[in-house]
């Protein structure tokens, strides 16, 4: 890959229930936060009916920090567009051998 990867977090599905869930009502998917968790955990837990696509729903992501968005996702198979789910981030989801792999670019520099 010609573009710099920085570990971000791992997504990981789940129909259990937090406290600390946020909804996305574009994606119909309660997020508790990585952020939130002392490993870098997102839990996703999907409404019935949310758009996103089934391997998302299904299978655990890892998730990279990029500083090109564009040159990440280049000549990959698309799973999701890129789309801006919160101010200063666009993201983007590929298949990589059958997984679900999401990329994250910000608009401004982040510290470490």
């Amino acid at each position: 890959m010609s573009t710099e990867l920085k570990y971000h977090h791992i997504g990981i599905p789940t129909q259990q229930k937090r406290d600390d869930e946020e909804y996305l009502p574009e994606f119909k998917v309660y997020i508790s936060s990585f952020d939130r968790s002392p490993f870098g955990v997102e839990w996703l837990r999907f409404e019935d009916d949310s758009p996103t696509p089934d391997l998302v729903k299904r299978v655990p992501h890892v998730a990279f920090e990029v500083p090109d968005l564009a040159a990440a996702i280049a000549g990959r198979e698309i799973l999701i567009e890129p789309n801006s789910p919160s101010d200063g981030v666009t993201v983007a989801f590929i298949v990589d051998d059958g997984a679900p792999i999401e990329f994250l670019e910000f608009s401004s520099p982040r510290s470490s």
